[in-house]
């Protein structure tokens, strides 16, 4: 999506009956080359089509990212797993008991995920399935995860909230802001699974105590 043309849109989507028009338009946009931002069950969220390089680029700008920053695939349920993500039925079993919820997990890519969001050494992938009505209406829709990460700007501890905070903040660096209200400050748990043992590697709003 040319940023130069288009100015950047800012819906407002109502966090439990999210109105369908305004579902279709923002996945119209993702499928078009289109970099939103989004809320989550912890915080806003930055999102494209998954292996759009142009609009990954944008995510790596904004954030300051390099290349050894593992990207998530946002999902709207596990039922893709296994296209993405090389799991045991033991992980299988306790990716169900966690999701949705705020966790991202770090685990074993498949040649299906592009490989510039992976870990160039590791070769693995954050998977997340976030307890949001609005994500997941829109993951629907989308038929299709989500490439993202959590909108957490350069030198800030916490992700954004604030719709309108993003906008000022964000200028024209995006396509498209979602406002669903207030979605709070802790990022998630994020938790690696590629060991022989789960491995919390980050505190955030979901309960690390299964996992330690």
């Amino acid at each position: 999506m040319d940023t130069a043309k288009v100015m950047t849109q800012f819906f407002s989507i109502h966090p439990d009956n999210p109105q369908a028009r305004l579902i279709r338009e923002a996945v119209y946009m993702v499928k078009h080359g289109g970099l939103i931002v989004y809320p989550t069950d912890s915080g806003y969220a930055l999102g494209c089509q998954l292996g759009d390089k142009q609009a990954l680029d944008r995510i790596r700008r904004i954030r300051q990212l390099d290349k050894n920053h593992n990207l998530t695939l946002v999902c709207r349920d596990l039922a893709d797993l296994g296209t993405y993500a090389q799991v045991s039925n033991t992980v299988f079993r306790l990716l169900k008991a966690f999701t949705p919820g705020a966790y991202t997990f770090i685990l074993p890519a498949t040649s299906e995920v592009p490989r510039r969001m992976l870990h160039p050494k590791r070769r693995t992938l954050g998977l997340r399935v976030p307890d949001n009505t609005i994500t997941l209406a829109l993951l629907e829709a989308l038929e299709a995860p989500l490439m993202s990460t959590t909108l957490i700007l350069p030198a800030a501890d916490a992700p954004l909230s604030e719709p309108d905070a993003i906008r000022d903040l964000l200028g024209k660096q995006v396509d498209l802001i979602i406002d669903g209200g207030n979605c709070g400050h802790e990022p998630t748990t994020v938790v690696d699974l590629t060991g022989e043992y789960p491995q919390v590697i980050r505190h955030g709003k979901g309960d690390p105590t299964p996992f330690e």
